[in-house]
């Protein structure tokens, strides 16, 4: 049969586009490597089988059969080759799909690509037998070489299908491979049953079929790119297309029984498949759900491990503690908690870094976890703080303790050298009734205390650490309101001058007198005041009542000082010389007569921020005084560097040392420790006052010594403001005359000021002798007022 002219160029032109489609996808094989080779290679392969096939097929069209063809089969062998081939073809193809990465991470799709390939072939069989025919006499006939081709055409669109539907976006390019890939198969289908009955016309256009198929597998695999994960999840919906192949087998059985059709073995073996691929999917879909709970209770698992553990040290977190202190105490197990404290550890993080501070917090955790009895539990709390939970009494755990407290202070090599840390260790254990919450707040508490008393060291819990507790909130709550109801109050030591002990100046101290606590002690709640961070507020009161009553005295023509304290905080903030300028001037007081006193340990923090603060101090015009010289951390040197006027030499070199005689002499004993300090003061141009004077043996050595200036419980205790008035009167009064100093027990306690200290001022006015010196030393506790001190 001689096939028409037209239909044997579209043939010969398609064969020529599919030549050179296959030439392009066996060049981008031969260049590619990686995860796309295998893929790219048997893409390759089915495009050059498809073409050997669509040429053999075009051959046959355009010559007619070879010898070699039984010339009774007619087109026939032509038509099995062209099938043979078809189907090879489509079976690479679906091979190079399912060696796409991603795409061959599971066997299921070539399950699901068998399952709509079935459903797709058995629609086709009832469409195509009897009774329905739809294409007529061009049906091609039954043959294993076509029933081959259309089984691989079947399967090729359905894993095609599959695959795409199932790749995440991007997929335009895995689509058109796709595409390519079916349309090559299909139309190899159609130039095999073109071969076979239905004509040349079913030839030119599964020719056509073909080479846009290959085309389109030759433009996707110079360009596609990764499909990117499967969605595997057996959770999600991933189902519903399996509802729609099985749909289309039911209607089209159900017609074609309606139309009178039976059913052959063909048709009983695609069923059957497709029933078997679905068993066997659902069959790895129960094994995929059985692993995936298997991963989430191994997760599971992991996570409730992870909230238990510190992820720096690999120690339990807090939570990991917790957990087993209920345990031990449902269980009524005995156990001992200890809390510990790395002493310093911030300075490690400011000055070496973080990740400094990390490998430290590491090899602590390294060191709890090597130094620990079987059963004992370390934690990391949070920042710098652990906490071990040791199975037992105190007799098991104070070895610990001790073990653990010279384990954790030696050095911690680093990279840029040693790190030294030392640690401070709180325990507590259950008394009675186990309480976790109680148990740790009372190893914390022993912690405080541990840090309070010099760090370094174990603090085994106390019940009085409760009490102080109590008592301390209490304090911090009821010292907030102190000022609104007007419960603090200062008292003014005064500051005599010597021999004379006519008093020239006070040290202003403050008091508090709560209603129901009574009388607090100044050292009680001015550290707590500092911790607190209300020093602040109260140094800005004491200021201002200091002023106030400053100006009164003035006001009242008494030539006489005031000084007050100042903390280091209120020193080192920037405000603070604003305030004491306008306190001088609301209250209309001489700058000179106002002497700030600061105390020798401020002089530890830093030094130079020091200097630049007394010095804009003192450009007020106030006085400076160094407090308690002698017993702090100033040296020579930083002593010519201070802006300061007056010394005040600390009670210990007064009271604590014996006076004693100049060799050869027959005048007064001095003190030879404020003989230094004073010749020091004279030649650095400042003025001494001696403090803690408490006896007139003290007092005549101090006087030995050339000191102008003296406090101290001889020349009176802090005494309200009138009373201090009354000793500033009976000073001034005509029939004053030199005292004579009574006999006063020595006392070494000295009256700590928590607001503000008296200075005395260089070129304090010459004492007056007579009566009235005497009057001044008498014991003013039981004057009630003024009036009767001047009576007296």
């Amino acid at each position: 049969m001689q096939s028409p002219p037209g239909m044997v160029a579209v043939a010969v032109l398609s064969g020529l586009v599919a030549a050179g489609s296959a030439a392009l996808l066996t060049r981008s094989a031969r260049r590619r490597s990686g995860a796309y080779a295998t893929a790219r290679l048997l893409v390759a392969g089915a495009a050059l089988i498809a073409l050997v096939s669509l040429l053999v097929g075009v051959t046959a069209t355009v010559t007619g059969p070879p010898d070699w063809v039984d010339p009774g089969a007619g087109h026939s062998g032509w038509a099995e080759l062209v099938a043979v081939g078809t189907a090879l073809a489509g079976l690479a193809f679906c091979g190079g799909l399912l060696r796409l990465p991603g795409a061959a991470a599971t066997g299921r799709l070539a399950l699901d690509g068998l399952v709509v390939a079935t459903a797709l072939w058995f629609v086709g069989w009832v469409l195509c037998s009897e009774p329905t025919r739809l294409l007529g006499a061009a049906t091609p006939v039954v043959c294993p070489t076509i029933l081959l081709a259309s089984m691989s055409a079947a399967l090729t669109t359905g894993l095609a299908v599959i695959v795409v539907v199932r790749a995440t976006a991007p997929r335009r390019r895995l689509a058109l491979l796709a595409a390519g890939g079916t349309l090559t198969t299909w139309g190899g289908l159609a130039v095999a049953a073109g071969l076979c009955q239905a004509g040349p016309t079913v030839v030119a256009v599964g020719a056509v079929v073909t080479a846009l198929g290959l085309a389109a597998c030759a433009v996707a695999a110079r360009r596609v790119g990764p499909p990117g994960q499967l969605d595997v999840d057996p959770i999600g919906r991933d189902g519903e297309y399996a509802f729609v192949p099985m749909l289309g087998m039911a209607a089209s059985a159900m017609y074609h029984l309606a139309q009178g059709g039976r059913f052959d073995a063909l048709a009983i073996v695609a069923g059957s498949l497709e029933g078997f691929a679905l068993v066997a999917r659902q069959y790895l879909t129960l094994n995929d759900v059985r692993g995936y709970a298997a991963r989430l209770a191994e997760r599971e698992r992991h996570f409730r491990e992870l909230a238990h553990t510190d992820p720096l040290t690999g120690l339990a977190n807090r939570r990991g503690l917790l957990r087993a202190l209920h345990r031990c105490a449902e269980a009524g197990v005995p156990c001992v908690l200890l809390v510990l404290d790395l002493d310093g550890f911030k300075n490690v993080n400011d000055m070496r870094g973080h990740d400094v501070g990390d490998a430290v917090l590491a090899e602590v955790g390294l060191r709890l976890r090597g130094n620990l009895r079987p059963g004992d539990l370390a934690a990391r709390l949070g920042g710098d703080e652990f906490a071990v939970l040791v199975h037992g009494g105190h007799a098991e755990a104070d070895p610990v303790a001790e073990r653990l407290l010279g384990l954790l202070n030696r050095p911690y090599e680093q990279l840029d050298g040693p790190v030294f840390l030392s640690v401070s260790i709180g325990l507590a254990e259950p008394a009675g009734t186990p309480d976790v919450e109680l148990l740790q707040r009372n190893a914390d508490l022993a912690l405080r205390y541990a840090k309070q008393r010099g760090k370094n060291r174990i603090e085994r819990y106390d019940v009085a650490y409760d009490q102080l507790l109590r008592r301390r909130t209490m304090l911090e709550h009821e010292l907030r309101g102190a000022i609104d109801r007007n419960e603090l109050r200062l008292a003014f030591q005064p500051v005599a001058s010597l021999p004379s002990v006519r008093p020239v100046g006070a040290e202003a101290l403050l008091r508090w007198h709560h209603p129901e606590l009574g009388n607090v002690r100044p050292d009680e709640f001015i550290p707590l005041a500092e911790e607190c961070g209300m020093i602040s507020t109260l140094g800005a009161w004491v200021l201002h009542q200091a002023c106030w009553q400053l100006s009164r005295w003035l006001a009242d023509g008494h030539d006489v000082w005031v000084s007050v304290n100042v903390s280091p905080r209120e020193l080192h903030a920037p405000e603070y010389v604003v305030q004491v300028a306008e306190a001088l001037r609301a209250h209309h007081v001489p700058p000179q007569r106002l002497v700030l006193e600061v105390t020798e340990h401020a002089v530890a923090t830093d030094l130079d921020e020091l200097i630049r603060r007394l010095a804009a101090l003192r450009l007020t015009g106030v006085r400076i005084a160094l407090d308690d010289f002698g017993a702090g951390y100033s040296s020579l040197g930083q002593l010519r560097r201070l802006p300061i006027d007056i010394l005040k030499i600390d009670h210990s070199l007064v009271a604590e040392h014996e006076p004693v005689r100049p060799v050869g002499r027959d005048g007064p004993a001095f003190a030879p420790m404020v003989d230094i300090v004073m010749r020091l003061g004279h030649q650095l141009g400042l003025e001494v006052i001696a403090e803690g004077v408490t006896t007139p043996t003290e007092l005549a050595a101090v006087v030995a010594a050339g000191c102008r200036f003296g406090q101290g419980a001889l020349f009176g205790w802090g005494v309200p403001a009138e009373h201090l008035e009354a000793m500033l009167d009976a000073a001034t009064s005509p029939a004053a005359r030199p005292a004579q100093l009574p006999a006063v027990p020595a006392q070494r306690s000295r009256d700590r000021s928590a607001g503000g200290s008296a200075q005395v001022v260089p070129g304090a006015p010459v004492p007056p002798t007579g009566e009235a010196s005497r009057s001044v030393n008498q014991n003013v506790g039981s004057v009630d007022s003024s009036r009767e001190m001047r009576q007296a």
